[in-house]
C-alpha cells in the first residue's frame, strides 16, 4: 500500500498520543471525565476514518490501475498479434 507520507503520520499518531495522554491526566485527575471520554472518543473515531479512507483510496487506485492495464498486450502476445495472417 503507498503510503502519502511518512511524516505526515508521524504527525498525526504524535498528536493522537498526546492527546489520550491528556485524556488519561484528566481522567486521572478525576475531574472532567465526560471531557477525557469525549477525546478518547474523537481520536479513535479520527483514527478509524481515516484507515477506512487510505483503504477506499487503495481500492480506487487498484481498480483504476486495473482498468488502465486490461487491454494492454505485451511479450510475446503482442509480437503474436503485429504479424498479419498467412
Amino acid at each position: 500500500m503507498e503510503m502519502p507520507g511518512l511524516r505526515t503520520w508521524v504527525v498525526f499518531y504524535l498528536i493522537s498520543f498526546v492527546v489520550l495522554l491528556w485524556a488519561a491526566f484528566l481522567s486521572a485527575q478525576g475531574v472532567m471525565l465526560w471531557v477525557s471520554l469525549l477525546l478518547v472518543l474523537i481520536i479513535i473515531g479520527l483514527n478509524i476514518m481515516t484507515v477506512m479512507n487510505q483503504l477506499k483510496l487503495h481500492a480506487a487506485r487498484k481498480e483504476l490501475q486495473q482498468s488502465l492495464t486490461r487491454d494492454f498486450v505485451r511479450g510475446e502476445a503482442q509480437e503474436k498479434d503485429d504479424q498479419p495472417p498467412h
